[in-house]
């Protein structure tokens, strides 16, 4: 029996230059987890977990768990995770012995919250695979693997950023270069110790549910056109994520705290963003937090002062039906 897991991850600064040759500052929330389950068997099979089963007490049962969960479970996404590693093995001459199995899955991450939920389903089951074959890839290739499986597989619009945290774990900076993505196909990535990190939080709720997909594809369509105020806005990300890492590194709090405000203020430039995620930036900041989303809505993340603050931020949060955690990076 293998057992292994991935983690929520949080974009922290420089999102979403990832996919557009950007650079990117993300951690790993283990406050959520996805695991999977993989053992030897006859037939080879993907057990369904409850998001997958179309079953509910009533209505307002399979209201609440569309809105937690999302419209489709993990059986297509390790469908394809399968079809994207055996290609691979494939393409890569790996010979994958005639051994079936049984793959079980389950995750609190909240879906479609911009916490990286499906890609830790598909992080996971890879991590699984590698050992039931007993399969070694460098951890550049599996984030890229991972990101296929959505992209080729799914025809989901994604970066890399989620993909490499979750391989990688902790705190990281990601240096998606196009000179550096064309000559070897994955980006620079530099561990950073997650010590350096300020008081950090992280807030959502599920009624915002939008999906990366629906968020990302037009600015796709426009930064493919060249469109100057697009350029300009993922070349500014990628600044900030830079200029997030050196602030880390010298412990300078206070430009750091406005560079997370300024990753949001420039994303309302070009992104169309709900009165219900506009309403958690403006709720966070009126306590005198900093505040931008993790990912692509539903959930945001910013720094705070003190545990005194951090009970007046859970406070006025709760006026909005909004849960604030303290993100669990290391072990």
């Amino acid at each position: 029996m293998i057992e292994t897991y991935a983690y929520a991850r949080a974009g922290l600064l420089g999102n979403p230059s990832d996919g557009y040759y950007g650079k990117t500052i993300s951690f790993i929330l283990r406050n959520f987890w996805a695991r999977v389950l993989l053992y030897p068997s006859a037939p080879l099979e993907i057990k369904p977990s409850k998001s997958d089963i179309p079953l509910w007490e009533n209505l307002e049962d399979l209201r609440r768990t569309t809105r937690w969960r999302g419209y489709y479970g993990g059986i297509r996404i390790i469908k394809a995770l399968l079809m994207r590693f055996s290609d691979y093995c494939l393409e890569q001459g790996i010979h994958l012995p005639n051994r079936n199995f049984t793959i079980e899955y389950e995750s609190t991450i909240p879906q479609r919250l911009g916490l990286g939920g499906s890609s830790a389903i598909i992080t996971a089951a890879l991590r699984a695979l590698l050992r039931y074959f007993e399969i070694q890839i460098p951890q550049p290739v599996q984030a890229n693997l991972i990101l296929e499986t959505e992209t080729r597989e799914l025809g989901v619009a994604a970066g890399l950023q989620d993909r490499v945290i979750q391989v990688y774990n902790g705190l990281v900076y990601m240096d998606f270069a196009e000179s550096i993505m064309k000559t070897r196909g994955y980006g620079h990535y530099e561990q950073l110790d997650a010590g350096l990190l300020p008081n950090v939080y992280v807030a959502y709720r599920t009624s915002l549910s939008e999906g990366t997909e629906v968020f990302h594809n037009d600015v796709r369509s426009r930064f493919l056109r060249k469109e100057k105020k697009v350029v300009q806005a993922m070349h500014r990300w990628a600044e900030i994520a830079e200029e997030g890492r050196e602030a880390l590194l010298t412990g300078d709090r206070n430009r750091f705290d406005r560079l997370i405000d300024e990753n949001y203020d420039l994303r309302t430039e070009i992104y169309r963003i709900s009165d219900g995620n506009q309403e958690m930036i403006r709720t966070a900041r009126r306590a005198g937090a900093t505040a931008k989303f993790t990912g692509s809505g539903g959930a945001i993340v910013g720094t705070y002062r003190d545990q005194r603050h951090f009970q007046q931020l859970v406070e006025t949060f709760r006026d909005i039906d909004v849960d604030v955690i303290r993100p669990k990076v290391t072990d």
